[in-house]
């Protein structure tokens, strides 16, 4: 009388691969919102680490003991797609990101700004006028720094 082998479900497999995914898309969703996580994507580069443990657990547990854990088929499948996923995110935010063009209608160092009102932090309007006529420290100001940072649009 054959026994029949009941195998266990290889859950690091299914969860590193699941993590994979979530930490491709949770960049664009998410992480690419805020300037902590947007200028270094390290949030997700963590992510991805994490999921690559998880996968290499189920695929050695899915080898080293067949006789108990599923994967030997899906092991090496789900790994070649991860792997592609990473290749895929990398590519995306370290390469392709940095051939995006330069703005042409952006001021140069050193060249006048055109008149602006914009938002202060406590939504009050400031304009560039304003800025140039408000006295510093009992004197006009002979001009203003302007800082622009990478916003999300």
């Amino acid at each position: 009388m054959n026994e029949a082998i009941v195998r266990r479900w290889n859950w690091p497999l299914w969860a590193g691969f699941a993590l994979n995914v979530l930490a491709f898309f949770s960049y664009f969703l998410v992480f690419a919102q805020f300037p902590l996580t947007r200028n270094f994507p390290w949030a997700n580069l963590l992510l991805f680490v994490l999921a690559e443990v998880l996968l290499a657990m189920g695929v050695l547990r899915a080898f080293g003991q067949s006789q108990v854990y599923r994967g030997k088929i899906t092991g090496p499948i789900l790994s070649a797609l991860s792997a592609l996923i990473l290749a895929g995110f990398v590519f995306t935010v370290f390469v392709l990101a940095r051939r995006l063009p330069v703005s042409s209608n952006a001021p140069r160092v050193g060249t006048k700004a055109p008149e602006f009102t914009l938002l202060d932090t406590s939504n009050k309007p400031v304009s560039l006028a304003e800025l140039l006529a408000t006295p510093q420290n009992g004197t006009a100001p002979k001009g203003v720094l302007l800082v622009f940072y990478r916003g999300y649009w």
